[in-house]
């Protein structure tokens, strides 16, 4: 069932499992403020069913990031060019780039789990993107860069927090200053990448993922990915306490069902 179709942005839906599709491939689904609507759009829409969102980009690139017409003089139609935004008012500009990232905020909700399937370059924003999701899947192809400092911008699209949580500070900081790209096998290694499949398997593993992630109670899952995500905020003793907290509404709702 299609959900969605438009903006380069397609939204599928399988029972369980919602597929988001990056979908202008003859531009390397690069992407532009009407994409990133339409991405939150897909948040929005998905049926309270849903326990899985893949992301996947069509063609030989998951996305080579924000299309480069963001910077000319006359922008997108219809749209503000970056350089009219520069000229806003500091608040004006922060409201702005506070709905662009609504687009890659969704999908760390605690009753989904979301699995990037990336193949090919995830630069600048397709790098955050990846990054927005809870797991990513890697073709052997795929190639990972943070271009922003590059064209003297820094990444704001959501993407430092999640990327320092992986790699740590230091790599992070390299990753993001030269705007090297870090290849599919370095990407497995370091812990960008769950998984690291030749292409023709891609998605397959996905698949075999997915169908892992389903097989545990939604609840227990939900409860876990809160669990886990809140991890790095607290204390030892806090989480300890988090913990306790959560197994014993599990217990109480399994003692309730078996009633």
């Amino acid at each position: 069932m299609t959900l969605l179709d438009k903006h380069g942005v397609r939204l599928t839906v399988d029972d369980a499992i919602a597929t988001v599709t990056l979908a202008n491939a003859a531009k390397r689904n690069a992407q532009s403020p009407a994409m990133w609507r339409a991405l939150a759009e897909a948040g929005s829409l998905l049926p309270g069913n849903v326990r899985i969102v893949v992301l996947r980009g069509e063609g030989r690139s998951f996305s080579a990031g924000l299309d480069r017409q963001a910077f000319t003089p006359e922008g997108f139609d219809g749209e503000p060019s970056f350089l009219d935004l520069a000229r806003d008012t500091d608040e004006a500009l922060d409201a702005t780039i506070a709905e662009y990232q609504e687009a890659f905020t969704w999908w760390r909700r605690t009753d989904l789990v979301s699995i990037a399937a990336v193949q090919g370059h995830a630069i600048g924003a397709g790098f955050q993107l990846a990054l927005a999701c809870d797991l990513r899947v890697a073709a052997q192809d795929a190639q990972f860069a943070m271009r922003e400092t590059s064209l003297g911008l820094v990444p704001d699209l959501t993407g430092t927090h999640p990327l320092v949580g992986l790699v740590g500070y230091a790599r992070a900081l390299e990753i993001c200053a030269t705007g090297r790209f870090v290849h599919a096998d370095e990407a497995g290694r370091i812990g960008l990448a769950n998984v690291v499949v030749p292409g023709d398997e891609l998605d397959g593993a996905v698949a075999d993922l997915a169908a892992a992630l389903l097989a545990a109670p939604r609840d227990a899952v939900i409860e876990t990915k809160a669990l886990l995500a809140g991890a790095a905020g607290r204390s030892y003793e806090e989480q300890r306490r988090a913990e306790r907290a959560a197994q014993a509404r599990r217990l109480r709702d399994l003692a309730g069902a078996g009633d």
